[in-house]
């Protein structure tokens, strides 16, 4: 029989009620052994569930449990999946695990593609490790919705750019997660003269043939780090080429608005920083469906913002400095909502100071992939000695370590300077900057 060690009971919950510990284990629910959190999830949503927990000295109890349909039991498990993850068994040209320098943590390296976890943590995933039986459970359980890794709607450019033989016919799992009327995303991971141009022209289009279930579609550039030897030769984007990728995506979005009412597809934020245009405005983004992919994620920070500071009291007697630490990516936008708070907050002084990214490489431009120690070095180069702040995509989800396990805490006492994390919202960056919450007129 499998078991499941469960690791934390939440304060209030119907399992703190029950006493169920910390230490025990499940052992089945409804008289079924469970295979992983696919199967907690759906046995567990109804409103009468029968639970067979082992304590700690052995003791087996049946818990009969009445509760709302679709509430939470309040367990946490040891193994998130309650099973183990699954490793990719692609080679893409693309893999930004790839271009990985040696000798960082272990886990760093390891390769997921694993559809549970596009269902818990967003992730994407290419359907080339999905079985029959996990297609058919994700279809009778109904859950959504499930993002995919689509590249190209081309089987035989699939299978060269993922280099799995399979890949191309796994494309036909997505007519059958239609056909299942699963919710769906898609995302494009464009690469400079393989799968761009009328490869991406013929993808969306084939892509719109999924609306509704398929819900959106984002394009976002390859990233390439300079740990590339021995790699597929893939080209950074110019210019010319986010202005053509831009326009394409326009075209098709006009297509979508007229005959279905959403844009569906939708460009990074990098394509219009590339090709130095403005943002789409807020409308365009159909409730930022895709924003984890970088979609509008600089447009909402802008929005709220603007709010937030529109809502703020003027204080021109309040004084203030503080450095904004970030990527090259964000900086011109960053620079831009400071210009913003002058009326507002004429002596309050903030700088952004924008990380090359020495660690990776210098194409590398976005925060999230910032390490503790290219902020240090350019910190103690520059002299700044102001409080700093950084955004919170910087660290370990949970933890307070970056990326190469430099920890906030060596940070701090390496540059002896005060340094707080800035929330991913245009209102917690305003709070930050000023130091306090923002007085409402």
């Amino acid at each position: 029989m499998k078991e499941h060690l469960i690791s934390n009971v939440l304060p209030g919950s119907i399992a703190e009620e029950m006493e169920i510990e910390k230490g025990d284990y499940l052992l089945t629910v409804n008289g079924r052994e469970l295979e992983d959190i696919f199967d907690y999830h759906y046995f567990t949503n109804d409103e009468e569930v029968t639970l067979l927990i082992r304590k700690a000295d052995g003791e087996e109890w049946e818990l009969e449990i009445e509760k709302d349909y679709d509430e939470d039991l309040g367990i946490e498990f040891e193994n998130g999946l309650m099973d183990d993850y699954k490793s990719c068994s692609n080679k893409c040209i693309f893999c930004f695990i790839d271009q990985m320098p040696p000798g960082m943590r272990e886990t760093l390296y390891f390769k997921d593609d694993d559809s549970r976890l596009s269902f818990l943590q967003g992730n994407y995933v290419t359907l080339t490790n999905m079985k029959q039986a996990d297609l058919d459970r994700i279809i009778r359980y109904h859950m959504g919705p499930i993002n995919i890794s689509v590249q190209t709607m081309n089987p035989e450019l699939r299978k060269m750019m993922l280099h799995n033989r399979f890949a191309g016919d796994a494309l036909k799992k997505i007519d059958l997660l239609y056909e299942g009327q699963i919710e769906m995303n898609g995302q494009i991971v464009l690469c400079k003269g393989v799968n761009d141009g009328a490869e991406l022209d013929f993808s969306i289009g084939e892509l719109i043939k999924y609306l509704p279930y398929m819900q959106s579609v984002s394009v976002v550039p390859v990233g390439l780090s300079k740990y590339r030897e021995g790699l597929y030769p893939l080209e950074p984007f110019t210019k010319e080429d986010a202005c053509e990728v831009i326009d394409t995506i326009h075209k098709w979005q006009a297509v979508c608005m007229e005959k279905h009412g959403t844009h569906f597809v939708h460009a990074s934020d990098e394509w219009y920083l590339l090709a130095e245009r403005e943002l789409p405005d807020e409308d365009n983004y159909d409730g930022y469906i895709q924003l984890e992919n970088g979609v509008g994620m600089l447009r909402l920070l802008e929005e709220e913002f603007k709010e937030a500071l529109n809502e703020a009291k003027p204080e021109p007697d309040y004084e203030e400095s503080v450095t904004l630490v970030t990527g090259r990516l964000a900086a011109p936008t960053l620079e831009r909502l400071i210009g913003m708070m002058k009326d507002k907050f004429p002596k309050v002084k903030a700088d952004v100071f924008p990380i090359r990214n020495d660690f990776f490489g210098e194409r590398i431009t976005v925060s999230g992939l910032l390490t503790g120690q290219d902020i240090l070095a350019q910190v103690k180069e520059a002299g700044i000695n102001t409080r700093l702040l950084l955004p919170i995509n910087v660290l370990r989800s949970g933890e307070e370590v970056l990326l190469d396990d430099v920890t906030l805490t060596d940070l701090k006492t390496s540059l002896h300077l005060p340094i707080d994390i800035v929330k991913s919202s245009g209102r917690s960056l305003l709070k930050a900057i000023l130091g306090k919450e923002v007085q409402n007129e």
